[in-house]
């Protein structure tokens, strides 16, 4: 009978299967499944991923998961075969107690693209509870003169079973003088009620033992059992009567412990003890005895704990008033418990994406789900966050909502949200939930790096020492980690004869900016170059700025004496007239300084002359003048020694000796000074000495050409037979470096001279003399007035 019963109940559970999957899928996207209660945990309830029409690789991918109410979880999903299976072993009398049909709903929640699928499963009950009186043995006093057809209220049995395993029927054992009717409640409990069929004899029988059975409609059906122990008494012809037969009461779930819902009254027509009455509760559940107390002399029935409108939301409670005869009578008090807004809504939340690039729009940052224990407009909720916030509440089915971003987010604006989510019922007083979410923007590589100036003006005082820090550049990124990390560089000049990799270097990581070598004012006097700042964010972010280095100027030339020539030739002689008046222009000293700013400005005085208070030279011009008128008296040859001194720190300074000679009149033919003849004469043999080494230096040239070819022939010929002639190949290095310390070159001439004995060219190569620069600038200052002393710099 067992196995027919567990067959017939397989085949139920089969039934409704296919009945809740047919109608799932030929109705909406929500599905219902089945399952007897006691399953071993891993039962396999069905396969979501042919359910959901989806490939198991699909179904994992997704993230599928399952979310349950509360935080118990019922249910596993298996990502490898895609089947939905028990997590622990269901009892349908914990979970829905005596609500029938017993459904537990679960969402399956998928991602890209976010979706949801409502299922439901339906716990089948199956019959493993059997019927258990709340008293073993009763005990019951009949009068003898009650009459066949009576009525006699007996205490019930319960059954924790639903549907047809629940209990169905009373029976009693003997029944010579009674039968049991099966009433119902209407709530669908059923209660036992005895029936005298035949006038009981006290005399003839003062005892009666039965035998009452509760039975159950599954399948073995399962029973329970309780005796009845009945006395036999004399006639106490009244019993108590209540005023109600029924007593219906609203209570508040918050109403305070100690309160008195209701007061039950009853009489009785008899007097004595017949006539005194007691109530007390007829045959009531240990949680009826917990929640109320009942006054046994006044009736009143009082609250001793709590009401919770959620858990329990009505009690029907028996009462039975009893005399001191043993009669009694029993009426039934129905209390309705009414609900008031005692719970918060609850959030539940089932993911959270964060951090989040601040470059994605419209990305789902959490989902969640709301829900209330308390009903009506106490149990409607409504969800909020702050207006000031980039994101939007989005609600989706069955109370689950999604936390958007409503475009793209700036991390270098804010880089952390703290996200507070409101949940607020209905109810009065309202009550509300807040949960706090913190979202972290992730950076992205959206900035470039930005310099502190567009452009930098660098001062560098002229003969500095080489690798000086001369100044530096920054640059800044507002974002954050490896995409503000900044490197600098220099760009490629765009005068592409600048050599600025032998000029300035940069150091990659903060920018210090160093000079490589001395720099000279006189040739360089100002140089830009650009410089670039680069992130390593991907791809990398650059920007660059304008740097101008300015050379300050060092007193490090002395004046130059343009004329009179200071070359050691013939002095040049001026002549003056021995009428000339006062302040008669003699000559004028030119000089010019390679500097530039006041360690150019050059002042002439006169520091010796052969009569001194004779001739004057102003400061400024270096013009020489007569400072009196000439006499008779005076020689007629002077000489006078002109110091040119600049302005610079220290001062820099050179002479200049001139030659004058007073006359009558400029048709005076011009005498030579008496020391002219020996210099001429030392000139002459000066001049021999040259002519004798032009002479060896000529023929030492020829010697070295001709001894060239023979050696170019030479390897020549026996490149063809034996091998080649070998001499040193390549330029000899000549070069000539200036280590005074001063940044310019000396004023003695350098020369870089290379023979080259390579296969393609045999020459010499002159390069030209290499003379200081402020040469070059006084000669272009007196090319106009002097041509010929221009040309006597220029070599060929």
């Amino acid at each position: 009978m067992e196995a027919g019963g567990e067959r017939f109940l397989r085949q139920r559970q089969v039934l409704l299967l296919f009945v809740f999957l047919g109608g799932s899928l030929a109705g909406s996207a929500s599905r219902r499944y089945s399952v007897a209660e006691e399953k071993e945990k891993g039962f396999l309830i069905a396969n979501l991923a042919k359910d959901l029409g989806l490939r198991v690789e699909e179904l994992a991918a997704r993230g599928a998961q399952v979310v349950s109410k509360g935080n118990k979880q019922h249910f596993q999903l298996s990502h490898e075969t895609g089947d939905l299976l028990l997590n622990e072993k269901l009892d349908r009398e914990e979970i829905c107690g005596p609500t029938e049909p017993c459904i537990l709903h679960f969402q399956i929640l998928l991602q890209n693209p976010l979706q949801f699928v409502t299922n439901e499963l339906h716990i089948i009950d199956i019959n493993d509870h059997s019927p258990v009186f709340f008293e073993n043995e009763m005990h019951l006093k009949i009068l003898e003169s009650t009459l066949p057809g009576t009525v006699i209220p007996l205490g019930n049995a319960e059954d924790l079973d639903v549907g047809r395993n629940s209990l169905q029927n009373y029976t009693i054992f003997p029944n010579s003088h009674f039968h049991v009717l099966t009433r119902s409640r209407r709530d669908g409990r059923k209660y036992p009620e005895l029936v005298l069929d035949k006038a009981l004899d006290r005399e003839e029988q003062p005892e009666l033992s039965l035998t009452l059975t509760a039975l159950d409609g599954g399948a073995p059906r399962r029973s329970g059992t309780a005796q009845i122990n009945i006395q036999v008494l004399d006639i106490n012809d009244n019993a108590p009567e209540f005023a109600l037969p029924l007593y219906e009461v609203t209570v508040l779930e918050n109403t305070p412990v100690n309160s008195v819902i209701v007061t039950v009254s009853a009489s009785d027509l008899d007097t004595g003890s017949f006539g005194t009455i007691s109530y007390a509760f007829f045959h009531a559940s240990e949680e009826i005895r917990k929640t109320f107390q009942l006054n046994p002399i006044t009736g009143d029935m009082q609250l001793v704990k709590y009401l919770n409108f959620e858990a329990i939301n009505s009690y029907e409670v028996d009462i039975e008033a009893k005399d001191g005869g043993g009669l009694s009578g029993k009426s039934t008090v129905v209390v309705q418990v009414v609900d008031v807004n005692d719970n918060p809504p609850e959030l539940t939340l089932s993911s959270v994406n964060s951090p989040v690039p601040e470059n994605s729009a419209e990305t789902v940052l959490a989902v969640f789900s709301v829900s209330d224990l308390d009903s009506g407009d106490n149990g409607r909720v409504r969800c909020s966050i702050e207006n000031n916030l980039p994101f939007v509440l989005k609600p989706s089915i069955e109370n689950f909502y999604t936390l958007v971003s409503e475009g793209a987010l700036d991390r270098e604006t804010r880089s952390e949200y703290n996200v507070t989510i409101t949940v607020t019922d209905l109810g009065t007083p309202r009550l509300k939930t807040e949960y706090n979410i913190t979202v972290l923007v992730s950076d992205v590589n959206d900035n470039a790096p930005a310099f502190t100036q567009s452009s930098y003006t660098l001062l560098v005082q002229e003969n500095n020492s080489p690798a000086l820090h001369i100044g530096s550049v920054s640059a800044t990124d507002r974002d954050s980690g490896t995409n503000a990390q900044v490197t600098y560089s220099l760009l490629p000049p765009q005068d592409t004869h600048l050599p600025l990799a032998s000029l300035v270097s940069i150091n990659a990581d903060n920018g210090h900016l160093f000079a490589l070598r001395s720099l000279d004012y006189e040739a360089l006097q100002a140089f830009e170059f650009r410089v670039g700042a680069t992130d390593r964010g991907s791809p990398a972010l650059s920007s660059e700025a304008l740097v101008r280095v300015l050379v300050l100027d060092a007193n490090d030339n002395s004046p130059f004496v343009l004329y009179p020539l200071q070359n050691g030739s013939a002095p040049c002689t001026e002549l003056v007239p021995r009428a000339a008046e006062p302040g008669y222009l003699v000559t004028k000293v030119v000089a010019v300084d390679g500097d530039s700013g006041q360690n150019a400005w050059l002042s002439f005085q006169l520091l010796k002359a052969t009569e001194p208070g004779l001739f004057g030279v102003w400061a400024h011009n270096g013009e020489v003048r007569t400072a009196r008128l000439l006499s008779e008296r005076d020689a007629a040859k002077h000489r006078l020694l002109v110091l040119v001194k600049d302005n610079g720190e220290p001062p820099r300074s050179a002479t200049a000796t001139l030659h004058v000679l007073l006359v009558d009149g400029f048709s005076q033919p011009y005498l030579p000074f008496p020391e002219a003849a020996p210099a001429q004469a030392q000139a002459d043999s000066l001049t021999v000495y040259l002519v004798v080494a032009l002479a060896s230096v000529s023929s030492l040239f020829l010697f070295s050409v001709l001894l060239f070819v023979a050696v170019r022939l030479c390897r020549r010929s026996r490149a063809a037979s034996v091998g080649r002639c070998s001499v040193p190949e390549g330029p000899f290095p000549g070069h000539l470096v200036d280590v005074s310390g001063t940044g310019t070159l000396s004023q003695s001439y350098q020369y870089e001279v290379c023979l080259t004995g390579d296969s393609g060219t045999n020459e010499f190569k002159f390069l030209k003399p290499i003379i200081p620069n402020f040469l070059a600038q006084g000669a272009e200052r007196v090319s106009e007035a002097n041509p010929s002393f221009r040309n006597s710099f220029e070599f060929s």
